[in-house]
């Protein structure tokens, strides 16, 4: 409340730029909107790595393994696949709850484990998940193996489904929209349960476990339960968002949870600035929309300019490569640092 008046007018036009941002992306075509959907999903995603990465310092390559637990829990429970359609409500928690119990079960192992031994043990939990789930089709079909499921119900709450253009108040609303404002929901609550983790003596403890874990022991703090929940929570928000994707994609297969993607979310993480969440929310947009943009880019000076560009994906990937590696050079603490990084790295250089 006793914020300037400045802040609370950026505020107001932060939220209203938000709100009114779908039906702008829709003049464009349905596909931004979609697009922007599919952002929103990386974000619930970095924001869960960055609990792991950035509050604990406990570094995961497999982090895309919740994700696809998520996903497949809430498409098993809400499709014809076993013929159960739970409602999304119920459906949901369960996924994100199972996720949280798969971090506990990878935290356990790995207590003892940091760095490059972690980073490895992750990179193999997440690919033994993804080809679980490419071979659990027989003897008895769960996962229907590498077809995927389809036909997975979307939110639906009565006669209001989140899938269908609807009309509301005179203006017609597709389902990207509605799935939008949705998303945005989701992620208004993920960033503030970030928040308050972040501020309280759970987020203090596990600054300290990243800064030194022997001396956060031996001031008392009980490490293995800290880093276990950890694990738990950052899987909990990959599991929510798994969800979320099935209902709105309507199909999943192993494909979608490949070794790529995890390593896109971690880059989200530090380039953004590991433990700030405003900097990873960043991250996460710029690398969710750039491949898009590029693509788009391309495709029309090809169309209009007839310049013969290499094909978008590779490019993609080279101006990604050549981008980390300057953020690394530059801006090594990421776009958005937070306070306590910022301030180790200018001491550091000071003290040289």
């Amino acid at each position: 409340m006793k914020a300037p008046a400045r802040v609370w007018a950026g505020v107001i036009l932060i939220v209203l730029s938000l709100l009114s941002l779908p039906f702008a992306l829709a003049y464009a075509g349905t596909a931004w909107v979609r697009i922007a959907n599919f952002a929103i999903l990386y974000v619930l995603l970095a924001l869960g790595l960055n609990i792991v990465v950035g509050f604990a310092g406990l570094l995961d390559l497999g982090y895309i393994a919740f994700y696809a637990v998520g996903a497949y829990v809430y498409a098993l429970l809400a499709s014809p696949h076993f013929n159960i359609h739970l409602p999304f409500w119920i459906a949901l928690p369960i996924g994100a709850a199972l996720a949280a119990f798969f971090g506990v079960l990878l935290g356990t192992p790995t207590l003892k484990l940091r760095g490059d031994y972690l980073a490895i043990v992750t990179l193999g939990f997440g690919e033994i998940i993804r080809i679980f789930l490419n071979n659990l089709s027989r003897p008895v079909n769960i996962t229907n193996g590498p077809q995927g499921i389809a036909g997975i119900d979307p939110f639906s709450i009565g006669g209001f489904s989140f899938a269908q253009p609807q009309t509301v108040l005179g203006v017609e609303v597709s389902g990207p929209v509605k799935y939008y404002y949705l998303l945005l929901a989701v992620a208004v609550l993920v960033i503030v349960v970030n928040i308050r983790l972040q501020n309280s003596r759970i987020g203090r403890a596990w600054e300290a476990i990243r800064e030194d874990e022997v001396a956060a022991r031996a001031m008392g703090i009980n490490t293995t339960h800290l880093k276990l929940l950890a694990f738990a929570m950052g899987a909990s928000f990959g599991g929510l968002a798994g969800g979320m994707f099935s209902a709105m994609q309507a199909f999943i297969s192993p494909e979608s949870f490949v070794l790529v993607e995890s390593i896109m979310v971690v880059s989200m993480v530090v380039l953004g600035g590991m433990g700030n969440i405003w900097g990873v929310i960043l991250g996460a947009l710029l690398l969710s929309f750039f491949p898009e943009l590029l693509r788009y880019g391309t495709g029309w000076l090809s169309a209009n300019a007839g310049i013969g560009l290499p094909d978008p994906e590779v490019l993609r990937m080279l101006i990604f490569g050549l981008a980390l590696v300057l953020v690394m050079l530059f801006r090594p603490a990421g776009l958005l640092p937070s306070a306590v990084r910022k301030r180790e790295l200018t001491g550091a250089e000071v003290r040289q």
